[in-house]
Formats: structure tokens, C-alpha cells, sequence
């Protein structure tokens, strides 16, 4: 926001050209033009694809570790540490940010999918209720 507004003062109050601007800035000059040419106060860039490349061989491993290790208790599962530490000894050259982002997401879908209702047994009176029951002489 602070180099947007630098860059509008030098253009109007200092004249300087666009190709100046940007080498004082160390931007673009695309960047530059397009700071000038429209009235944002604030750019944002959010990517739209996290692209792994170095980790593609290596998913099925992570997904088959993670589903191991799905069904123990939560101290006895393997950190996305120690999930980095096994797939580099196999061979893997990226880094732990690409695998921790990975374990996270993965976690977060088999929790969303994973998730149980509670759905209470309504029962009108008068009706008897097939096999066993605790509470027998409710009504």
C-alpha cells in the first residue's frame, strides 16, 4: 500500500517517467502501468493451484502412512516431521513445507469426512418397539 502510494507521488508530483519508477522501485514496469492505470489502493495475489512437482512420487507413500496410521491413538501417530524424515530417506528432494501442507489437508478432509451425527430415536406412544429396549415402561 506504502510503494502504491510512492509510486502515484513520484509519476504526478515528481514527473518522472514510468521506466524511472520502476527501477527506483525495483518493480515492473507492467507493474508500474498498472498501479497507475487503475485506482486499487491494495493489490492481492492468492495463487489458485498449489503446484508439488518434487512431491508427485510420493503422495500414494504419504497416503498409505497416513491411513495406517488413521485407526491408532493420536500420540502414536506419525508427525508430518517424521513423514518428511521417510519419504527423504526414500529418495525425495523438495521440502517439509510441501509435505506439511499435504499431511494438513489430508488430515483435514478424512476429518471432514469422517464426521458422525447424532440422530435421536423418536418413537409416538402407543407404538411397541421390535426386540430389546432399556426403557421398557417409558410411557
Amino acid at each position: 500500500m506504502e510503494t502504491i502510494r510512492k509510486v502515484r507521488l513520484s509519476y504526478h508530483r515528481d514527473a518522472k517517467s514510468i521506466r524511472q519508477i520502476a527501477k527506483e522501485f525495483h518493480l515492473s514496469r507492467n507493474t508500474v502501468k498498472k498501479v497507475l492505470r487503475s485506482g486499487e489502493t491494495q493489490f492481492h495475489y492468492e495463487r489458485k493451484t498449489q503446484l508439488k512437482p518434487k512431491l508427485q512420487g510420493f503422495i500414494e507413500v504419504l497416503r498409505a502412512k497416513l491411513k495406517e496410521d488413521e485407526d491408532s491413538p493420536k500420540t502414536r501417530r506419525r508427525t508430518a516431521q517424521a513423514l518428511f524424515e521417510l519419504i527423504q530417506a526414500g529418495g525425495y528432494l523438495g521440502g517439509y513445507d510441501s509435505v506439511r501442507r499435504f499431511v494438513r489437508t489430508w488430515r483435514d478432509e478424512q476429518q471432514h469426512l469422517s464426521r458422525s451425527a447424532f440422530i435421536p430415536l423418536s418413537v409416538s406412544g402407543g407404538v411397541k418397539m421390535q426386540g430389546k429396549c432399556r426403557f421398557e415402561n417409558v410411557f
